[in-house]
């Protein structure tokens, strides 16, 4: 759409004005009254000007109610052209000093008329001072003015008003008519503009990743919508920020070229996310910088899900080699074990010697524990998927944790806390699997307690499609780097057993299409989160239950089975 001279802008420009120029006549005329000698009548002239005020106010008051601007332009501009001419009459005539009002008028109506308008007010302008000075030389009309030149110095004075007007409208019509062209220009430029710059905000805002721009000084100047989901900050949050403070790793330098590197943030609900972030300088055309230019993504699913494939392949490969190994080993060990019990029978063996084989005994029964562990995580799970009650599961399993030896300690014992949401929570799942990956989780919550007790806080929750159980320790927590790998093989935080607990608990919940996460800070405990699907609407209706384990469920073991 082409842009137009916006005339209603220049006319709510002459209101205003008006009012100022007629207070500044007002006190022109006072001045001149007061200071020199003329035959002006004050009070006849300040009527006057109160009566053009009176006039300014309507076209105020005309201006708000009114929409048409070319009728309210003519309507002031021979408004004032009158008004213009009553002022030069009772301020002296030929003496007046207020001549410039008719130079005034014409330059408006050149400006918010046509342009042949502004011919016109030069024409009524000649026309009305013509007549002033005429009807007062002839004593027509009483005469305010001192002077009294002769007839051809009057004739004088009006041709040379009459060519000064005509002057006057042709070159403000044509000031006026490049006032246009240039503001019509000004307003597409603009509108290009203002269209450049919603397409511009439109692209920063679509992006896919986040954005940030700096000032030299590192301090935020820009970051795009994308960008405050990302960082779960408000832009608001961030504005004048230095971005060091946005991130917790340190931020390369920039020189001329791009820069890449992987840093961490924590969002404000305390959550730690990695972001890949390229560095750009932000410079003007003329290479001289203003700024940096900072582009990221989030990388913390994309590192999570790697940190699992890697330990998926050395749970793998630490099974294989396991199931070897035990295969090898346990022959040999039972030998070992029957050789020593044959021994243990000889009668004559000192007490030292009985020690030893105490000692041998011990020890090929641990080892043969160990072994156990290896076999029980090296062989492929057979699952007999049940319709299961996981309260059942998670109250027998606490039940049994109360008879723990080391809840007969006082000053170890733990407080154990059932906070289930809901009377019955029905999964498909191997019971005995899950109740093992319950005991796994909450005897390495009592172990964390195992010196200064605390409290040991189960709760089942319901959450979309899937049952949330919970197991939160007041314990010493785990450290970061332990954190990261806690679900691989040998990482027994300890210091005794294999470490193959939470491994065995992360491969059956795997088997089971469940997740576990874990949640700990150093000093504050730890909170292990496990997700098992919930038992559909549409089998439970299928299901005949006998005991603990329905019909449907056993035909489905025996077939996953086979």
């Amino acid at each position: 759409m082409a842009a137009e001279f916006d005339e209603r802008t220049w006319l709510a420009w002459l209101v205003k004005v008006r009012i100022i120029i007629i207070t500044f006549l007002l006190g022109i005329g006072l001045v001149i009254v007061r200071l020199t000698h003329t035959n002006i009548e004050q009070p006849l002239f300040v009527s006057v000007i109160l009566l053009w005020y009176t006039l300014a106010v309507f076209f105020v008051v005309l201006y708000a109610l009114i929409a048409d601007t070319k009728l309210q332009a003519r309507i002031q501009v021979l408004t004032d052209l009158g008004m213009s001419t009553v002022i030069i009459y009772v301020s002296g005539g030929i003496d007046t000093s207020f001549n410039f009002l008719y130079p005034l008028v014409i330059i408006v109506a050149s400006i918010l008329l046509p342009r042949w308008w502004a011919y016109l007010t030069a024409s009524l302008s000649f026309i009305g001072f013509g007549a002033v000075l005429e009807l007062s030389y002839f004593e027509v009309i009483r005469s305010y003015s001192i002077t009294r030149p002769d007839i051809k110095s009057l004739q004088a004075i009006i041709l040379i008003n009459l060519f000064a007007y005509l002057a006057i409208a042709y070159l403000s019509s044509n000031l006026s008519q490049k006032l246009r062209q240039v503001d019509v220009k000004l307003q597409d430029k603009s509108g290009a503009l203002e269209h450049l710059q919603v397409r511009h905000e439109n692209i920063i805002h679509s992006m896919r990743g986040g954005l940030i721009t700096t000032a030299l000084d590192g301090r935020v100047t820009l970051i795009n919508v994308p960008g405050q989901k990302l960082l779960e900050r408000r832009g608001q949050d961030i504005f004048g920020m230095r971005v060091d403070e946005i991130f917790l790793d340190r931020l390369p330098n920039v020189d001329s070229s791009s820069v890449t590197c992987e840093v961490r943030s924590r969002t404000p609900s305390g959550t730690d996310k990695t972001f890949g972030v390229t560095v750009s300088p932000l410079t003007l055309p003329d290479r001289t910088g203003i700024g940096y230019v900072y582009t990221f993504d989030d990388l913390t699913d994309i590192r999570r899900l790697e940190r699992e494939v890697r330990m998926r392949d050395r749970l793998s490969a630490v099974g294989r080699m396991a199931a070897g190994i035990a295969h090898e080993i346990r022959n040999p060990l039972s030998s070992i074990a029957g050789s020593v019990q044959v021994l243990s029978g000889i009668s004559n063996l000192n007490e030292e010697q009985r020690t030893l084989v105490d000692i041998v005994t011990r020890e090929s029964e641990r080892l043969n524990d160990i072994i156990s562990d290896f076999l029980v995580y090296s062989r492929d799970k057979q699952m007999r998927i049940a319709q299961v009650d996981l309260t059942a599961l998670l109250d027998d399993t606490l039940t049994l944790l109360k008879n723990h030896p080391q809840q007969q300690q006082p000053e170890s014992k733990v407080e154990i806390v059932r906070n289930f949401g809901v009377a019955q929570a029905m999964a498909l799942v191997d019971g005995d699997r899950m109740k093992q990956v319950f005991w796994n989780l909450s005897e390495n919550a009592l172990r964390a307690m195992s010196t200064t007790g605390g409290k040991l806080t189960v709760t089942l929750a319901e959450e979309d499609h899937d049952w949330v159980i919970n197991f939160a320790d007041t314990g010493s927590g785990i450290e970061q780097p332990q954190l990261e790998k806690i679900f691989e093989p040998f990482q027994s935080g300890f210091g005794v057993g294999t470490g193959l607990g939470l491994a065995i608990v992360y491969q059956i919940l795997s088997a089971h299409g469940a997740k576990i996460a874990v949640h700990s800070k150093l000093g504050h405990g730890a909170e292990f989160a496990v997700r098992v699907k919930k038992m559909p609407k549409s089998l439970e209706l299928g299901y005949e239950e006998i005991g603990s384990e329905s019909k449907f469920s056993r035909s489905a073991a025996g077939g996953a089975r086979g």
